[in-house]
This record gives C-alpha cells, sequence and structure tokens, in this order.
C-alpha cells in the first residue's frame, strides 16, 4: 500500500486547518471554535473573525519550515492566533512567547498610544505531552504576579494551550466539565480521523457546526490536490522530526567525545590528533560512556587506546 493510498482524513493536519480557517464561508466554524476557547475560560463570545493572513494551499510550499497558524481579528480589534502543534521541541515556549509578542508590538505604529494596543490570545491545540502536572486540558497562561498568582497584570496577553495528547491517550473523562462547544471541537480534532460520521455525530451531540467541519476534512482530502500537499506536509514535517533528532544524538556523542578529549589531556599532557578523530567519529553513546570511565580507571593513553578496539 503506497503512502498516498495509507492517507486519512486527519483534523489535526496543519494545512488542513489553515485550509479550514481561512476560508471566508468558514468563518462561523472559525467564531464557533475561538467562542468554545473563551466560553471555557469565562470570557464573553465574539461574533465576527476576519483572518488577516489567508492560506492558499495550491500556492503553499510545502517544504518551508513555517508556522501555519492563522492570525485573527475579532469585532473588537481582538487578534488571535490560532494553531495546530503535532511535534514539540525544546525552545516551543519561547516560539509561543515569540508569535505573541510580534502580534503585540507589531500593533504599534507611529503616533500611536500604548492604550490603544490591543489584546492578543493564542490558541494552540498540541498532540504531545506537555505539563503533564497540570489536570485540565484547557490550559491558559496569563501575566502574573510570583509572589500573589491571583494578581494580574495585564488580560491583555493570553495563552491557551489544548492538551490533547492525553484525550488521545484515553483520558476522555477529561473533556466532561468542559463548555459543550469547545468539548465538541476537541472531539473532531481528536477523533475525527477515526469516527465515521455516525459515531462524530454521537460524540457531539449532532452539532451542526461539527458536522460541517466534519465534511470539509473529507472534501478537502478526497481532492488530489489539496491531498497530495497534505501527504507532501506530512513527509516534509516527519523527516525535518528524524532530521532533528538525528543531529541532537550527533551532538550528543560529539560533545561527550569532546569531554574525553579534554579530560584524557588533563590526565596525560597530550591526545594525539589521530586518537581524537577516532573519538569524533564515535555515535554510540553507550560506547562513550564506557570509554569516559575508561579515562578515569586507565593508567596511561596506551591502555586507554587499547579499550577502543
Amino acid at each position: 500500500m503506497t503512502e498516498k493510498d495509507d492517507m486519512i482524513p486527519d483534523p489535526m493536519s496543519d494545512v488542513f486547518t489553515a485550509s479550514l480557517w481561512s476560508a471566508p464561508k468558514n468563518e462561523h466554524l472559525l467564531v464557533s471554535f475561538i467562542n468554545g476557547v473563551r466560553v471555557n475560560s469565562g470570557q464573553s463570545p465574539i461574533v465576527q473573525a476576519t483572518v488577516l493572513n489567508p492560506f492558499n494551499i495550491r500556492e503553499f510550499n510545502v517544504s518551508k519550515r513555517i508556522v501555519l497558524d492563522v492570525r485573527v481579528k475579532d469585532e473588537r480589534e481582538h487578534l488571535y492566533d490560532v494553531e495546530v502543534q503535532t511535534t514539540t521541541h525544546t525552545a516551543f515556549p519561547n516560539r509561543i512567547l515569540d508569535y505573541c509578542a510580534d502580534m503585540f508590538s507589531s500593533q504599534l505604529k507611529k503616533g500611536m498610544d500604548y492604550s490603544e494596543l490591543r489584546p492578543v490570545i493564542s490558541i494552540i491545540l498540541t498532540a504531545f505531552p506537555i505539563f503533564p502536572q497540570l489536570k485540565e486540558i484547557h490550559t491558559i497562561f496569563l501575566l502574573t504576579a510570583k509572589e500573589d498568582p491571583r494578581v494580574v497584570l495585564t488580560e491583555d496577553f493570553q495563552i491557551h494551550i489544548l492538551r490533547l495528547f492525553e484525550v488521545m491517550r484515553g483520558r476522555v473523562e477529561k473533556l466532561s466539565n468542559m463548555d459543550s462547544e469547545l468539548c465538541n471541537w476537541l472531539n473532531f480534532f481528536t477523533f475525527g480521523s477515526t469516527s465515521t460520521e455516525v459515531e462524530m455525530s454521537q460524540l457531539t451531540n449532532n452539532s451542526p457546526i461539527i458536522r460541517e467541519a466534519y465534511d470539509e476534512m473529507h472534501r478537502f482530502f478526497s481532492d488530489p490536490a489539496t491531498r497530495e500537499k497534505a501527504i507532501e506536509r506530512r513527509r516534509f514535517l516527519s523527516d525535518y522530526q528524524l532530521g532533528m533528532n538525528a543531529s541532537k544524538a550527533e551532538g550528543k556523542a560529539e560533545g561527550k567525545a569532546g569531554m574525553i578529549v579534554r579530560q584524557l589531556t588533563k590526565r596525560f599532557g597530550f591526545v594525539s590528533p589521530s586518537l581524537e578523530e577516532k573519538l569524533y567519529c564515535l555515535t554510540d553513546i553507550e560506547r562513550l560512556d564506557f570509554l569516559a570511565d575508561l579515562v578515569l580507571d586507565c593508567q596511561s593513553l596506551e591502555e586507554f587506546e587499547s579499550g577502543l578496539v
């Protein structure tokens, strides 16, 4: 079976969500999703959602490592950054801050007063483990005082993370206390790829909004052109992640080899270029760990080199 044949409709595909929410005809779906997040966090619903960076999948270069966020303005000119993330990296929190800070600061034009800056709300659907110490699926970050987190500096800078990983691993009971609209959307994103139309309707209490989103997903993945783009995007992200993992492993091995060279130099005063080359060519971390211990136990460079064999 080819990858093309194996590709099933995936509501967590970033090219699909960008296409879904960017289409003018789907503004009511975007409003519904944002309102689910807002109402679940005790905020009033919005009426209008205008996409500021419309996405055209037919013009999109899938080989670019960019985040397919959807930037939105509501009727009060509050700004939103909505995105899906299926993989993580160590700088993920910093990237979130960078996107939010950019949206907030880029509003300020010459002659404007700071009071004219509008709130920025980041909404991120995640499909990987993050903040496992927290109980709720919907996590809201604000700028608060360390002395007393109840004291909020401002609510004009919000980050909402919807941690779907736990739901995907069977913790569906965590959706039970949510606002019904948000619960329906999270059920769609979690189970839309594996549920039939009937099953999806049962999960979301026959929600007409989710029915539309479900139909849009199947239309998207039934179209040969957009389906192929989704396959190429998935392949690129997978290859990129594999490359990142390999780079991390190589970097760890290189760092450990460098540590061994420094230890040998400190103990014996000189390490030959040929020995250095042998050490830097090693990529087996367990082997390098053994050699790091051998540095401490050996009595000569010759004895150490015999351990390389």
